[in-house]
Order: structure tokens, then sequence, then C-alpha cells
């Protein structure tokens, strides 16, 4: 058994196969933590260490398979250490990126337990086990063991929904001589039934078989192409401009003087634009902030004599050249011409309110819900902010005012603002919050707001006060493990707030009220109307059975058996079975058919005594008259109902039930 390894390394070899010598040989060494357990607990595989037996032991307990030998125990002991850990440290499963990964190996061991024969969720069960092995080491895993069963068993009621349909899918794709999975049935149980391609090749390896993954590939390019085809995008081509790039002056100044330095018109470079047309402007100077990092372009104007150019979004061409995006007013524009750069001050000072609401919020996501609190996408403009983050449940009422409370408490603090421009390594040792999977170059810019710093490329108030007011008008899911949630500030935090109180108001005028006792009068209003509707329910009961005592004549005798069809004004389904029940009691022996009409919905319910149930059911009954007036329905022997959509066909179908059951008795 390999305990140890040493690599020397002393050369570099390159791409023509020539070696030099390293500037500073050295050695590479690497061990095994768990193999030199193995051999200090004297046994011959990992997977026999004290650490992976406890696990072992306890997948073997909840999945109920006793051969502790068995490699789907294996998978799920050691998928579950992998997927936890992820967990604790803020991966959730997702359909991208570092959390698909961690999805492949959720379902992976899920389909391990399925293959032992668990139809349910189990996996997150075994995280106690591994917290009380590890979590003295790992206290972060201890601190997360709540939240780490809780996604994991999210993870598995959402698989477990498809998993059996999947895998009769699979198996009867592979049913029979077949030596090769289709690309297309593996890319239809990865697109919808949520396999991974990973988990039907290992289904496949484990039966000698092979995946079309080429095949997969294609009809996965298949679908990619079909998406960009039907999306629509502000750009209909990447523009071509090998210029010079541009000088960003907009964290400083709303307006510059620019000269032209590039127009296109419909993606292909022009010399001009005339009035009327839209087109992209490229300057040598821009205060126009271009979108990045969630926060929406900005508009403005660009001039000078003659020529108005309104610029409607300012987008990327490159990481240093800015595209004004619009249309040219009055005038023309040419490539060359000396020009002023305008940036809508309202729109701009509207965003960045929201712009810096949203790191405070942020910030104050992570003090309320957790740590694990991750930022997934964001939109910012003029009106609103939209923030997706890592959680798995919904933020409560409570929480939200919380949040709602830190932010506003900062914005009232009116901290300045700061923000400083360093190298990536020094900005690391600030302790600015960075993205996971965000790509940074060598210099970034560090931004801090009221007590949040995060690193930050966008335009921002001056200090938190600006910011005015923060409040929350939105939370909702918008994928497994991420929320959503929409705020407003400045003058729309106030609008909204006038909103509600114009509500308020129109209401308490409706119920003639205060607004202050609006709460009391409701409850007063609601107290009132379930009276009232047990008042009708009575009233209604009372006309069923005065009816019903009228309908008591009305029954035919047939060979015996007390036959009655007949229609109750007024009445509901509760009316039509209280009403049946006391009929079956008066007639003793009796098969009955009772109706009720509201506008072209027909309400139907049949009863038979228990007597009468050896020939004629109920079920057959009820169904026999819902056919004539177009619907169906059925029950027990003894009590059925039904409905129809046909209320002019009902007395003739009423009419047949004495033919109908003569037949049967």
């Amino acid at each position: 058994i390999e305990i140890w390894n040493n690599v020397f390394m002393q050369f570099e070899m390159h791409e023509d196969g020539s070696v030099t010598k390293l500037p500073a040989p050295c050695v590479d060494t690497g061990m095994g933590l768990e193999r030199l357990a193995a051999i200090l607990q004297h046994v011959h595989s990992n997977y026999e260490i004290d650490l992976f037996d406890t696990l072992i032991k306890a997948a073997s307990r909840e999945t109920g398979c006793a051969d502790l030998n068995n490699p789907s125990l294996r998978v799920i002991a050691d998928h579950l250490r992998a997927t936890s850990f992820l967990v604790s440290d803020g991966v959730i499963p997702s359909n991208e990126g570092r959390g698909y990964v961690q999805r492949r190996i959720v379902r992976r061991a899920i389909r391990h337990g399925y293959k032992l024969g668990k139809k349910t969720p189990f996996f997150h069960k075994l995280v106690p086990d591994l917290v009380k092995l590890m979590g003295a080491a790992y206290p972060n895993l201890r601190e997360n063991a709540d939240r780490v069963m809780e996604v994991l068993k999210a993870e598995e009621e959402r698989f477990f929904e498809t998993l059996e349909t999947g895998m009769q899918i699979l198996d009867a794709a592979l049913a029979g001589n077949v030596k090769v999975l289709p690309g297309e049935v593996a890319f239809k149980l990865h697109d919808t039934y949520g396999f991974p391609l990973d988990l039907s090749a290992d289904v496949c390896r484990e039966r000698g078989l092979s995946v079309d993954e080429a095949g997969f590939a294609a009809a996965m390019e298949k679908q990619k192409s079909q998406a960009r085809a039907a999306g629509k995008f502000k750009m209909d081509k990447a523009l071509d401009y090998s210029g010079a790039g541009n000088d960003f002056v907009g964290y400083e100044t709303l307006m510059s003087h620019a000269k032209v330095l590039a127009l296109y018109v419909d993606g292909t470079p022009v010399q001009a634009l005339q009035a009327g047309q839209q087109g992209v402007v490229v300057l040598d100077t821009t205060p126009f902030y271009a979108e990045s990092g969630g926060q929406v372009g900005d508009q403005g104007l660009i001039h000078n004599g003659g020529a108005q150019f309104h610029v409607l979004d300012t987008q990327k061409i490159k990481a240093d050249v800015f595209g004004h995006h619009g249309e040219l007013q009055s005038g023309s524009l040419k490539v060359g011409d000396a020009v002023q750069a305008h940036v809508d001050t309202e729109q701009r000072a509207a965003t960045v309110r929201n712009h810096s609401a949203t790191h405070l919020m942020h910030k104050a996501l992570r003090e309320v819900l957790g740590g694990h609190v991750q930022q997934k996408g964001s939109l910012v403009n003029a009106e609103r902010t939209r923030f997706d983050f890592a959680h798995n449940a919904p933020v409560t009422d409570a929480e939200i005012r919380e949040i709602e409370a830190k932010v506003n408490a900062e914005i009232l603090a009116n901290a300045a603002a700061q923000a400083r421009v360093m190298d990536i390594e020094s900005a690391q040792k600030t302790g600015a919050m960075m993205l996971f999977g965000e790509k940074y170059g060598e210099t970034v810019r560090v931004l801090d707001i009221g007590s949040s710093r995060e690193l930050c490329g966008g335009t921002h108030v001056k200090a938190t006060g600006d910011i005015g007011l923060f409040k929350i008008v939105a939370e909702s899911g918008v994928a497994a493990g991420v929320r959503r949630i929409e705020a407003v500030t400045g003058a729309n935090a106030l609008a909204y707030l006038q909103s509600l109180e114009d509500t308020v108001a129109q209401a308490a005028g409706t119920l003639k009220a205060p607004a202050a006792e609006l709460n009391h009068r409701i409850a007063q209003v609601l107290d009132q109307v379930k009276a009232l509707e047990k008042e009708l329910a009575a009233a209604k009961a009372k006309l069923a059975s005065a009816q019903g005592d009228e309908l008591l004549t009305q029954a035919v005798d047939v060979k015996g058996l007390k036959v009655l069809a007949a229609k109750l004004e007024g009445a509901d389904a509760k009316q039509l079975r209280d009403t049946m029940d006391k009929l079956k009691d008066k007639l003793k022996t009796a098969a009955i058919v009772l109706a009720a009409v509201d506008g072209d919905k027909v309400q139907i319910a049949a009863g038979v005594t228990a007597d009468s149930i050896g020939k004629v059911k109920a079920g057959e009954l009820v169904n026999f008259v819902a056919q004539q007036v177009g619907g169906k329905g059925g029950g027990k022997p003894d009590m059925a109902m039904a409905g129809g959509t046909d209320a002019k066909a009902l007395p003739q179908a009423l009419a047949s039930v004495q033919a109908w059951v003569a037949e049967r008795v």
C-alpha cells in the first residue's frame, strides 16, 4: 500500500520536447492522511478506518442493507462527507458551476440508496452521524448541521419526484442486447428527469455498457441553439471595434467633453449618423457607466452644436470600450466630431441609491440569515434592486423587518462611502467580500459603504444617507436553494409607502372606520359575514329538508324498491348529501338521485340503501345520470357524487332513472 510519495521536480519540459533545468529544484511530497490512518489501524482500505466504518454502518442503518461490504454503502458514506462540507461552505445544489458539481454528487448518492431499495429520502438523516464524528474538529460543520440537513433533504425530495420514472426509462432503454445508451435518451434523462450524465454513465458501467456522449453533447447543443435563437438580445451581433479604449470618468463627473471615435448602424461601422437613425456611438472619454455587475447602463444625451443623440443604454463592446446605444434626434453626427456627453442625473442618482442599498442589504442578509448567504445574481436599475442569493427557505416577515431595520440604521448613520483601487492581493487582505466565480483583474476597486466592504466597479452614493429610505417590496423563490428579494429606495420607496397608505385609506373609507381601527373593523366584518353564512346555510338546510319531505310523495315503487329522482332548488353538495341521508332513512328501501343547478353547472348525488346495493350501485347510477348532462362521477355503492355542465338536459336525465333501475331489479 502506498503511504507516501515524493516527486523530484528538476526540469521543465517545453512544447518541442526539450527540457531545461528549473531555477529552483524542489521536492513535492504527498501523504494520504486516510492511508496513514489505515496503516495505523491495521486495515487494508481507507473505507475500513474508524471514520468510514461508522458512516458505512449509519448508511446501512438508513438503507436497510446488512452487507457492510456493499460498494453502494461506501459511495453513500463518501458522498455524505463531501456534500455536507460543501453545504457548510455555502455551496447549494444548482444547475451551474460548483452548485452543479454538488448536485451531481448528491444525486449519485441518492441513486445508490435507490439501488439498495430506498424509495424515500434518507441521505440527510446521516448528517448527525457525520457531525458527531467530525463536528469537534470542524466547528463550522457542527454550527451548520441543521442547514446541511435541510438542503440535502430538499435536494432528495426534488430528485425522488423523478428518480423512479427516470430509472424505468433508463432500464427500458438498456433492455435487450443494447450495448450503448443513445445520446438522445441520456439527454432526456438529464433535461427532464434531472439525471446528470455521469449518473447515467454509472448505471451503464455497472451493466458493462457505455453512453453515447457525442450524441448527448449534440442534443445539448441543439437545445442551446434553440434557446439562443428564441432569446431577445439588445445587440444583434458583436461590434467590430479595434480602436483605442475610452477613458471612463463617470465616478467623478456626469458631464464631459469628448470626441467621437466610431459610429455603428445595425452593427456596421459608418462615418456619420443622420437624424432619425438608431445607432451606437463610441467616445474617447465618457461619463456613461456601461452595464456591468448587475447595474444597468446609463442613459442621457450626447450633443454638439446641432446634433442631439439620445442615449437609451450603455453597453460594453470590450472591457475598456463603451458603446452608447440610442437615436440621433436631430442634426448629424460624424466620426471625429467634438461633443459633450451628459448622463441623465436623475436616473443615475436613483440607480446608485439602489446599488449602494444592495451592498448594505447583502451584509444584512448574511447577519440575519447566516454566513451561507451568497449572491447568485442581481439587477440594479433606477426603479428597484433585485437580489438573488443562496438560501433554502422563504425569508420570514420577521426576518424581512430585521433586514430593513439594519439597512435603514446604516442609512441614518450617514457614513461616508469610500472607494479604493488596489491590487487583488491587497484587497483580499482587507477582508472585502468577493463573489465566487467572478473574474477579477490584477487591479480591483474596494468599496466601503457603511459597514459593508465589497469589490465593486459600480457607481455609488457619496454617503449612506443619500439612499434616503430602504423598503423590501417582494420576496420569492427563483430556483432550488435560491431566493430573490426586491427592494426600493429614495423617492421610489416613498411612492411605494404612499401607495400603501392610499390603499389603507380607501379600505378605511369603504368600511367607515379610522385607519388606526381598520384591523378591528375588518375582524368585525368577517365575524358578521361568518354569522350570515351560518344563517344562510341553516335556511338552505331547512328549505332542503322541507323539499325532501315533499319529495317523499314522488317516490315510485319498482318491484319493492322505492325510486326517486328529483331536483332540489338552491341546494349545494352538502345539502344534497344531508337530504339524501334523511330520505334514505324514511324510504327504508330505495334508490335516490337528487340534483341541484347553479347556472350551467349541475351537482348530482345518488344514494342506495344498504339492503339494495346488491342490485343497484350508487356509483353506476350517478355516472349514468352525469353522462347525460356532460359530466361524470363515481363513489361508493351506497353514496356517490357527480357534476355536469348541461343543465338543460337534467330533466330528461332524471326521468330516465326509473327505467334504468327497473332493468336491474
